[in-house]
């Protein structure tokens, strides 16, 4: 289960801090933001109005560096007053009973996720670049012995950073 925080107000020159302001439900023309989709997506759930929504998780590793961590069921949504604003609160649990063949097909069945513990020593360890080249962009996190031969996401050990010319002339390879 993730607890997820809304977004905040867009950044325009001129206005207050988002960080400074509610969150946002709705634009000035009326239109929902995402929060606004989101908490009606819940609350529509909540009320057996329609199924839970499927969300596609993201984790931020780095700037412009983001990992797949899942597909989730939005189950709920409220909101919390903390310092001087409001924010949007959303429930997350993860659609385990999800059939995997129905996903795009950049995903990994969630017996493959690499924890992110382990994400964050392997780019520390790696240096944020291609082990092989020393690119930065377009980094993918790969599995020194393939997951499908048997390796493991669960230590860094196996888990090495490759851009994405490495990565995909890899394949399943061991190398």
């Amino acid at each position: 289960m993730l607890i997820y925080e809304g977004h905040d107000a867009p950044r325009r020159k001129g206005d207050p801090d988002p960080k400074s302001i509610d969150q946002p439900r709705a634009s000035s023309t009326g239109k929902l933001t995402q929060n606004g989709l989101f908490e009606k997506a819940a609350n529509d759930s909540k009320e057996g109005l329609k199924s839970s929504e499927v969300v596609a998780v993201y984790e931020k590793i780095h700037a412009g560096i983001w990992a797949f961590n899942g597909f989730f069921r939005l189950t709920d949504c409220w909101q919390e007053r903390g310092d001087a604003r409001s924010v949007f609160k959303y429930r997350l649990e993860l659609a385990e009973d999800l059939d995997i063949e129905a996903a795009p097909s950049e995903s990994l069945p969630h017996t493959r996720m690499i924890p992110s513990a382990v994400k964050l020593e392997v780019w520390q360890r790696d240096k944020g670049r291609c082990v092989i080249c020393g690119q930065e962009d377009n980094l993918h996190f790969d599995h020194d012995l393939p997951y499908s031969k048997g390796g493991t996401s669960l230590t860094a050990k196996n888990i090495r950073l490759l851009c994405a010319r490495h990565n995909l002339s890899k394949s399943d390879k061991i190398q």
